[in-house]
């Protein structure tokens, strides 16, 4: 297989869950162009994700998602050097919409295939250049960015997954904590739903908490000990016995029946999140001697949990910015280089993973 060099181009494809993207990174690290095609008014009708729309979706939006990826590129397939796709975890349909497409192309165009776990992907996020640069991506002056700084330790939540991760180098994963049940951002939209809140409820609860004081609104927090492991049923529980006593009969949402509590409520169950989050990810830290902390998926847009993080942490604290923490293609490029680099290439025999683990 051929060896990547350190100024490789790759197309990178994202389609493991509702997110059809694509892009083109350079360098590992600067983003040419990173194109998301969003299915959010698909699935907001059902309160969540439905596979199978989300697959048929994919299918009919990744050639022209692919096309506006390539756009800024002068000389077109011919600067691109390997393809890249994520194959797990995710939908199992979404996954072989992409995994296909990227075979397909890898084959026809002659390129290398690389293949990338999609929390791997999430982490990368923060080794990106926060800026798409376009063909200044190719400048030999061009803005820099200080990379994180290893050992560290990775907090990735996501509406799927919020797992603790300790980074001693690329490639060197060691598992510390996992949820036992509910995803931070699992919990999220369970809760907001349960309120009577829009979907995706994570947004929703985010923005009718801020600048709210919760008052005498205490959410419990579950600690497990000295374990590094977390769980969020316990909370998402005491929302809906909340929400159940504040209704009256033919009411849904919390919102309407009473603005004041709702907003406390919110307020509250976000703190007890962010609480937990932050203090496992700190005392990890501080246990493994992290010289830096990074935030990575979905949740890790949450503006409370970035402060608290970036307040309570006596070490460097890293998140990407907003739309490079939801799911894209730019994070899978990355992390793909950065594989490429250690050798890493697949063959056609490539299959989908929807349970893949990170480690």
């Amino acid at each position: 297989m051929t060896q990547l060099d350190p100024q490789s181009t790759i197309l990178a494809l994202e389609t493991s869950c509702d997110e059809t993207a694509a892009a083109v990174i350079h360098g590992g690290r600067w983003i040419v162009s990173n194109a998301v095609a969003s299915q959010m008014h698909l699935h907001e009708r059902y309160g969540g994700v439905v596979p199978e729309l989300a697959s048929r979706q994919h299918i009919t939006t990744l050639v022209p998602v692919i096309e506006e990826a390539l756009a800024p590129l002068p000389r077109g397939w011919d600067a691109i050097d390997a393809i890249a796709c994520t194959y797990g975890p995710g939908l199992p349909g979404a996954l072989l919409a992409g995994v296909n497409a990227a075979k397909g192309l890898a084959w026809a165009r002659g390129k290398a295939l690389i293949a990338v776990n999609h929390l791997e992907a999430h982490i990368y996020a923060n080794w990106l250049y926060p800026e798409v640069l376009g063909a200044r991506a190719f400048a030999t002056e061009r803005p820099e960015l200080p990379p994180p700084e290893f050992p560290l330790v990775c907090l990735i939540v996501s509406g799927g997954h919020t797992a603790l991760v300790l980074l001693r180098d690329h490639g060197d994963y060691t598992l510390l904590g996992q949820t036992r049940d509910d995803a931070a951002g699992e919990a999220f939209d369970k809760a907001a739903r349960l309120m009577g809140l829009g979907y995706p409820g994570g947004p929703h609860m985010e923005r009718l908490a801020a600048g709210v004081d919760p008052g005498d609104v205490v959410v419990p927090r579950a600690w497990l000990g000295e374990s590094f492991d977390f769980s969020f049923s316990g909370i998402k529980t005491f929302v809906l016995h909340a929400t159940q006593r504040a209704l009256r009969t033919g009411e849904t949402s919390l919102l309407e029946a009473d603005p004041q509590y709702a907003r406390q409520l919110a307020a509250a169950f976000q703190e007890a999140v962010v609480d937990v989050l932050v203090t496992k990810t700190l005392a990890a830290a501080e246990r493994f001697a992290a010289r830096s902390v990074l935030l990575a998926g979905g949740v890790a847009a949450n503006r409370r949990l970035r402060q608290v993080l970036s307040e309570r942490s006596p070490v460097p604290v890293r998140y990407p910015p907003l739309w490079l923490c939801t799911d894209n293609a730019a994070m899978v490029g990355a992390a793909a280089y950065y594989r490429a680099a250690q050798g890493l290439q697949h063959g056609w025999e490539l299959s989908v993973k929807p349970n893949l683990r990170l480690v």
